[in-house]
């Protein structure tokens, strides 16, 4: 072989890339609930609003959430992952009080509870 077809040779070579090595993706990660208490000193149209204004919830979802609340004591207003949930339930706790209600204290009450797959 000859020196100019060693050179076409090796700069063909170095001009190979290998193949960018694919990230594995990682898992899912696991699922939990936010779940609203009832505390009998908010209003609906309180519960609708902050439902709205936290989750997106449309008017009648919210509503219809508002009415579980009331009948079971609880509510399921989302379903996320771990870091997500806390942070929606900690924005419930800090969404302030019902000025419907002259005696209402503050916020509702919300828990995180991981989701049963």
């Amino acid at each position: 072989m000859s020196e100019s077809q060693q050179v076409v040779q090796q700069s063909a070579k170095s001009r190979v890339r290998p193949k960018p090595r694919t990230k594995p993706k990682p898992g899912q990660l696991p699922p939990y609930h936010v779940v609203l208490l009832d505390d009998n000193q908010h209003t609906y149209e309180y519960v609708v609003e902050m439902l709205q204004s936290l989750f997106g919830h449309s008017e009648q979802r919210a509503f219809l959430m508002a009415q579980q609340v009331d009948r079971t004591g609880r509510s399921i207003v989302c379903t996320t992952h771990k870091e997500r949930a806390e942070l929606k339930r900690d924005q419930i706790l800090s969404f302030g009080c019902d000025f419907r209600i002259s005696s209402c204290k503050g916020s509702m009450q919300a828990v995180v509870e991981p989701a049963q797959e």
